[in-house]
C-alpha cells in the first residue's frame, strides 16, 4: 500500500512539475495577448463606450474579419483572467457578458498621460525581443549586450539611428515620467523645496523637469541628455535644455535628479555618474543631493511574487539589452560610499521602485 502511494505521489509530482515547465514555456502569450488588445484598441473602445460593454457591441465595434469574431470571447478570457478586465453578466438569466476596465487596463489608455501603451509597444517590439533569442549565445561570447550580439551595436546607439524606436523608447519613458512625477511632487516635496537648481540627468524629453519647473517655480530645472535627446526641444522660464554626456561632465547644480538610471549601467559605470554628480554639486560650493528612482531589489519585506518577479525581469532585462542590473540595498550602498558620499536614505514609495537620497559631504 506504501509503495502505491509513492507511486502515485511521484506520479503528481511529475505531473505538477510538467505543468510549471508548460507555464513558463507559454507565458510568453500574456505579453502577446496583452499587445494584440492594445493594438486592436479594445480598452479606449470598452472605456468611449461609458458603461459596462457587452461582448457582442465590443465585437461589433472591432475592426476584425467576420471569421475571427468567435476569438474575441477567447482573448478577452485571459485578459480578464489577467487582470486586465473584469466581468459580469448582463443579467442572471442573460449568458451574455460585459466587460468593464481595471486599474490596469485604464493605465493602457491611449489619452491617459500616464499610459504605458508605449513602454508595451517598445519592449514588445521584434528590436527588443530579438536580442532574448540570442541570449545563450551572448554568454559564450564577449559581446557587452546580447542586444549587441543581436543587432551588431549597444541600444544607445540604435536608437540614435533609428528614429521611429527611439521617439517610441523616449514616449514610453516620458509618460512613466509623468506617473512619477506627480507622485514624487505629492509625497516627497520636502526633498526639492530647499534647492535653486536641479539637473535632471537622462530626463529625456523633459516631462519630469516640466513638473518640478511648475511644482518649484523658484527652481531653475535643466533636462540633461544626449544631444540626439533633446535637440529641437523647447525650454521655458526656469526650465532648459543641455545636451551633452553623462560620463564626462554635469552641469553644476544643487540637486540631481537620477530617474532610472542607474540600473541602465554596471557598478564602473554608475561610479563614474555618481563622481561626475558630486563634482557637479560641488562647484555650486554648498551641500547638495542626489535624488535616485529605481528598484531595490530586497527593499520591501511585504513585496508579493508579483512584484519580487517584475523586479526580478527588470534585472534580466537589464542583463539582456543594456549593461546594468537591479540591485540589493546592499549593493546601492556599496555604490554610494565607492563615489564618496557620505550619508544615504531610501524611502519604498513609488510602487517597485523607492527614492534613494544621498547627500554630499559638508563643504
Amino acid at each position: 500500500m506504501e509503495s502505491q502511494n509513492n507511486e502515485e505521489n511521484v506520479a503528481s509530482n511529475l505531473l505538477k512539475a510538467q505543468s510549471h515547465v508548460w507555464n513558463h514555456i507559454f507565458n510568453f502569450i500574456n505579453s502577446m495577448s496583452l499587445k494584440c488588445v492594445v493594438d486592436l484598441g479594445i480598452p479606449d473602445i470598452i472605456h468611449n463606450h461609458g458603461k459596462p460593454m457587452p461582448i457582442s457591441k465590443l465585437i461589433s465595434s472591432l475592426p476584425i474579419h467576420p471569421s475571427k469574431k468567435p476569438c474575441i470571447h477567447r482573448l478577452m478570457r485571459i485578459m480578464t483572467h489577467s487582470g486586465f478586465f473584469s466581468q459580469q453578466n448582463i443579467a442572471a438569466n442573460e449568458p451574455e457578458i460585459e466587460y468593464m476596465l481595471t486599474d490596469a487596463s485604464r493605465l493602457l489608455l491611449k489619452d491617459n498621460p500616464m499610459s504605458v501603451t508605449p513602454f508595451v509597444y517598445a519592449m514588445l517590439d521584434p528590436v527588443m525581443m530579438n536580442p532574448w533569442h540570442q541570449f545563450s549565445m551572448w554568454l559564450k561570447n564577449d559581446d557587452t549586450t546580447s542586444f549587441e550580439t543581436t543587432h551588431g551595436m549597444l541600444l544607445w546607439e540604435y536608437a540614435a539611428c533609428d528614429s521611429k524606436f527611439n521617439n517610441l523608447f523616449n514616449e514610453s519613458m516620458a509618460n512613466d515620467a509623468q506617473l512619477v512625477s506627480n507622485l514624487l511632487v505629492e509625497k516627497c516635496k520636502g526633498v526639492f523645496n530647499e534647492f535653486e537648481s536641479l539637473v535632471d540627468v537622462g530626463g529625456g524629453t523633459g516631462t519630469m523637469a516640466k513638473t518640478f519647473a511648475k511644482s518649484f517655480p523658484q527652481m531653475e530645472c535643466i533636462v540633461f541628455d544626449l544631444p540626439h535627446v533633446v535637440d529641437g526641444l523647447q525650454g521655458s522660464e526656469n526650465l532648459s535644455y543641455v545636451g551633452g554626456d553623462m560620463f564626462k561632465e554635469i552641469p553644476p547644480t544643487d540637486a540631481i535628479l537620477l530617474k532610472w538610471i542607474l540600473h541602465d549601467w554596471n557598478d564602473e559605470e554608475c561610479v563614474k555618474i555618481l563622481k561626475n554628480c558630486k563634482d557637479a554639486i560641488s562647484k555650486k560650493g554648498k551641500e547638495g543631493k542626489v535624488v535616485i528612482i529605481d528598484m531595490v531589489l530586497d527593499c520591501e519585506k511585504g513585496d508579493n511574487n508579483e512584484s519580487v518577479e517584475t523586479k526580478l525581469f527588470f534585472d534580466m532585462l537589464m542583463m539582456v539589452t543594456l549593461t546594468g542590473k537591479e540591485r540589493t540595498k546592499k549593493e546601492w550602498v556599496k555604490l554610494i560610499s565607492s563615489a564618496g558620499f557620505c550619508d544615504y536614505k531610501i524611502t519604498p514609495i513609488l510602487g517597485l521602485r523607492a527614492v534613494i537620497e544621498i547627500y554630499t559631504p559638508k563643504i
